[in-house]
């Protein structure tokens, strides 16, 4: 009884913190999206101001939509996020899995070199990446960037993962076990279920970087039938001159697709991250 006592006001103050950093997090945003409903001289002169019926203005919106294929560059942000997100927390999860239950000789090195990835950046292998891309042909395909976003995202889902899964109970895969249950089906209908808050605090965490990362479409995957969206905006931002009314109105139609996932998994993120603060 004590117990539970104790850990309400911490949890009302955990959810309390988070949606402080939260709205911290979104001023940023608000900020973005007021402005590409204003006219130019708006965005500059009253940056922090709503629009009003003398400032407002849709020139951002039509820019986009007249000037490259925007939706083709919405689309393909989509598949490649969606589809790394899918394969991300798929092989993290059964990877994770296999470390926290079997024990074997070399289990902790071969934890330590899934997660090496958290430690040296991705970026730092790109001509390799390139040469290696270049020799399989798959040069301005989404598949390589698939590939490349999987493989970056994979050390912090594995990480995340095992730990969570160590606490499953041990008790619940026996009794699953004795049942006739195979390991794939303990997996999936017993194990999965139990850690959908932490598949959702790195599906989250690995969302967004897919999302608005630059390096990787620009290098791989360059040509206008594959450029995402991060890198469809560029195309108003020149050397002497931006179209910052474009420029605006493309990174708010770019940020609902994010904003909806994360409203998706909002609920098991907040559970994923206050998990262990709440026993």
């Amino acid at each position: 009884m004590s117990s539970a006592r104790h850990s309400l006001p911490r949890s009302i103050a955990a959810h309390g913190i988070l949606i402080t950093y939260t709205l911290i997090a979104l001023f940023p945003v608000f900020v973005i999206v007021i402005n590409s409903f204003k006219s130019r001289q708006a965005i500059f002169r009253e940056p922090l101001a709503l629009p009003t019926r003398e400032t407002f203005d849709l020139i951002g919106f039509q820019t986009v939509l007249a000037q490259g294929d925007f939706f083709q560059y919405f689309q393909n942000s989509m598949i490649v996020t969606v589809a790394s997100l899918f394969f991300v927390l798929l092989f993290g999860a059964m990877a994770a899995f296999a470390l926290s239950e079997y024990r074997f000789r070399g289990n902790s090195l071969m934890g330590l070199y899934l997660a090496l990835g958290i430690m040296i950046p991705i970026r730092l292998g790109t001509v390799a990446i390139l040469q290696l891309m270049v020799a399989t042909g798959l040069v301005n395909t989404l598949t390589a960037l698939v590939l490349v976003y999987t493989a970056q995202g994979l050390p912090l889902a594995i990480f995340i993962l095992s730990e969570f899964m160590r606490n499953v109970s041990d008790d619940l895969k026996n009794a699953g076990r004795i049942d006739g249950l195979s390991e794939y089906r303990i997996f999936f209908r017993l194990v999965l279920p139990l850690v959908r808050p932490a598949m959702a605090t790195v599906a989250v965490f690995t969302m967004i970087p897919i999302w608005n990362d630059l390096w990787f479409p620009l290098i791989l995957a360059p040509s206008e039938p594959t450029k995402t969206i991060t890198l469809g905006s560029q195309v108003f931002i020149g050397q002497f001159v931006t179209n910052w009314n474009a420029v605006l109105a493309a990174l708010s139609l770019a940020i609902v697709p994010v904003m909806v996932l994360y409203l998706i998994f909002s609920r098991q993120l907040i559970r994923g991250i206050t998990a262990g603060a709440v026993k």
